[in-house]
């Protein structure tokens, strides 16, 4: 689930060439996942590598992770 998580996610990126040269990626859905590197290979694999980050400190928290393409991280409660 968590593999299908992070590819959805990385579908949904979004990039751009700046003026500097540099290029720029974020993923909308989740609030302050973006990167920024010299090529556009290397933004990827930072951009992943931010995301990994934010999921993992997302569940830890307890935050509640948005549901992408039907895919949801979030722990649910049981009422017996």
């Amino acid at each position: 689930m968590l593999t299908n998580y992070i590819r959805t996610a990385m579908h949904k990126a979004t990039y751009e060439l700046l003026e500097d040269g540099t290029f720029y990626g974020e993923i909308l859905e989740c609030q302050g996942v973006w990167a920024n590197a010299a090529t556009l290979e290397a933004c990827r694999e930072d951009l992943q590598d931010t995301l990994e980050g934010w999921i993992v400190l997302g569940l830890r928290l307890g935050h509640t992770l948005p549901i992408l393409n039907d895919v949801d991280l979030n722990l649910t409660k049981e009422v017996a």
